[in-house]
């Protein structure tokens, strides 16, 4: 019979990765709510299971990490009930709520004892050597390659929440691969970042969250707000209605606008 882990706290054999330094904390319960739909977390949750091969423990989730050539990528930071704190990719923890990722782990123990002794008595070959050296070449190739491509062309977003103005296109369902599901977000146009020296942006999308939705947007309208913008294209959603469908690439996203007018 496989064996079960004890839902307690196990400080002892945790290993941390603690944030580099200052990470991204939650604006309001909103914005921690739009990011754990964001990651496919429950939204009803208060604390979260963090676990191991031979233990589990409760966590809560105190902020994130945003990294990428324009923060778009995301790396979760837990705090444990001892208050350390340890870094984690979203897909990971998401796994871990998973009550067949304690029965996986623990069927890992004895395979990754077995690889480990195979590791020790079978030296690695020149030929698998000099493969790994040349997917390494490969992939640096492709890495500069790519980041030669970002740089083209690129606008230079401002890091901090700036100013913007723009008006409603449509209303469109993006699909989040976290949720598996359709999430409706706002498509904008003629977004501008309002500054000594005006940025057009062009087009960008935002979720449709509760604060947006209080104000009843309909395409057409023209708004002034505060956000973050990020580099983010917008998923098209997945066996949607026509109207929901959005044909253009939306290659920016606009994360938490605040202080929102309507003309």
């Amino acid at each position: 019979m496989a064996a079960t882990l004890p839902h307690i706290e196990d400080s002892n054999n945790t290993t941390y990765f603690p944030p580099k330094g200052d990470f991204v904390t939650f604006d309001n319960d909103e914005h921690y709510i739009e990011k754990l739909k964001e990651w496919g977390l429950s939204t009803t949750k208060e604390s979260f299971w963090y676990k191991d091969r031979t233990f589990q423990r409760l966590v809560t989730i105190k902020g994130y990490e945003a990294y990428g050539v324009t923060d778009e990528f995301n790396t979760i930071v837990l705090e444990f009930q001892d208050g350390n704190l340890t870094c984690i990719h979203p897909a990971y923890l998401k796994e871990m709520q998973s009550p067949s990722f304690e029965k996986a782990n623990v069927t890992l123990i004895e395979k990754d004892k077995d690889q480990a002794a195979s590791k020790k008595t079978t030296p690695p070959s020149k030929q698998s050597l000099e493969n790994a050296e040349q997917k390494k070449t490969v992939a640096k190739k492709a890495e500069k390659k790519t980041e030669k491509k970002t740089k083209i062309g690129k606008l230079e977003l401002p890091v901090d929440k700036v100013h913007f103005t723009a008006k409603v296109k449509q209303f469109a369902l993006s699909w989040n691969n976290f949720n598996e599901e359709n999430d409706e977000v706002v498509v904008l146009e003629n977004v501008v970042i309002q500054q000594e020296s005006p940025l057009e942006v062009g087009l960008a999308w935002c979720s449709h969250s509760k604060t947006l939705k209080k104000f009843e947007l309909a395409p057409g309208d023209v708004l002034e707000f505060d956000g973050k913008i990020v580099k983010k294209k917008l998923p098209k959603g997945k066996d949607a209605e026509e109207e929901f469908i959005i044909e253009e690439a939306v290659p920016y996203k606009i994360n938490n606008p605040s202080k929102i007018k309507k003309e």
